[in-house]
């Protein structure tokens, strides 16, 4: 395993002189807006995280969040405890969870399973609650509530998980009074939502030693992260090229080679079909993840599975971009062994009500066809994923 911590990223940034500052992340959270309702997901029978794909998609320990606080703003406890009511002043409104996590998904580049992290951070902000007791019950029904939104989305759950086990982790006898008890909780939510959404940049920046001159990379439907690796790398004026895979049925490929040609970053976009026939030309692989297993295999959009398998028999490296809080707690033994994810196919032409459609919008790629992680907590081989995961639900 390679290990890098953040502030290693952040700090080699800095003594090589950037000409410009890191970006700060607003975490204002917006306005409310009765256009919260859009958002709800419009049908149950299909995964709400795939059905808005095309738009969308640490250690959290007390050492790494001491070593990430270059990259974090610092607030007060009197400005923590102040951002927000019990009700939207605007509105009128009682605070609602899902309509906060909501607010947050309309910012276009931020993940859903941050969106879910900043609305249980709102949660704690507005709560009532007299008693450490009683607000990690609220917390608790909150994030049982966020968890329901969407069951097949992984990242979702693992954002919840990570976040309760890590900020709940304060104990009011610490403190003397439940105020101050509250205002460190918000104050690590905070941090925690901060170290979440800078995941992405850090990734980027580890992963840039393995992007070489003259290299062909090839890439599996739209991954911001995946997108934010290859765009650091042209800002770094590294010359390489892409080839896109289509990303059927959902066309996400597509974006993803736009994105690229914007760049003047010389792509190809290829037919899902064409893998096999194109490996030859590649020098390697590079993929998102929807999740993270137990295993140190993933769990990603279809056809993940079978590139991996096409590359490994030809000895291309295949790497993995994923941000720690899609870490999950899951062991899937086979394809089959993971809740569905369905989203709409289609064809473009009519289908006999007979013919049985496959619409599973995932599937699961096991450690062994995998190289490494390219994770906010370094880079990781699969088989340090597992010691990673103790850590993080430790």
């Amino acid at each position: 395993m390679w290990w890098r911590s953040a502030s290693f990223i952040l700090d080699k940034q800095q003594a090589e002189g950037a000409s410009k500052p890191p970006e700060t992340l607003s975490i204002s959270p917006p306005t409310q807006s009765s256009m919260a309702d859009a958002f709800q997901n419009p049908n149950p029978k299909i995964s709400a995280y795939y059905q808005s794909r095309a738009a969308h998609t640490a250690v959290v320990t007390s050492d790494w969040l001491a070593q990430a606080q270059a990259a974090v703003g610092f607030q007060t406890d009197d400005q923590l405890l102040s951002e927000t009511d019990t009700k939207d002043s605007a509105s009128g409104k009682p605070f609602s969870v899902i309509d906060e996590f909501n607010n947050w998904r309309k910012q276009p580049d931020l993940a859903e399973a941050v969106a879910a992290i900043r609305a249980l951070a709102a949660v704690i902000r507005s709560s009532q609650a007299t008693t450490m007791m009683e607000l990690e019950i609220e917390l608790k029904k909150a994030s049982d509530s966020l968890k329901s939104w969407d069951t097949t989305s992984i990242s979702l759950t693992a954002g919840c998980d990570l976040f309760m086990r890590y900020v709940t982790r304060t104990s009011a006898l610490e403190y003397e009074d439940f105020k101050s008890a509250k205002s460190r909780l918000i104050e690590r939510a905070e941090k925690f939502g901060e170290i979440s959404c800078k995941a992405r940049r850090i990734i980027a920046m580890l992963s840039q030693d393995f992007i070489f001159d003259g290299c062909t990379i090839l890439v599996h439907g739209f991954s911001r992260v995946v997108m934010e690796v290859l765009r650091l790398a042209a800002q770094n004026k590294k010359l390489f090229r892409v080839f896109c895979t289509e990303g059927r049925p959902d066309r996400t490929g597509l974006r993803l080679s736009n994105e690229l040609a914007k760049l003047d970053v010389p792509v190809k976009l290829l037919i899902d079909s064409a893998v096999a026939y194109t490996m030859d030309e590649v020098d390697m692989v590079l993929v998102g993840a929807d999740g993270v297993v137990e295993s140190g295999g993933i769990i990603n959009m279809m056809g993940t599975y079978q590139i991996a398998l096409v590359a490994h028999s030809m000895n291309k490296p295949v790497y993995v971009a994923a941000e720690s809080y899609k870490f999950a707690r899951l062991y899937p033994l086979d394809q089959k062994d993971m809740a569905p994810a369905l989203r709409p196919i289609d064809f473009g032409v009519p289908i006999p009500s007979k013919v049985e459609v496959e619409k599973s919008a995932r599937d699961y790629t096991p450690p062994q066809y995998l190289t490494l992680l390219f994770t906010d907590l370094g880079v990781l081989s699969p088989s340090v994923v597992s010691d990673e995961l103790i850590q993080l639900y430790l």
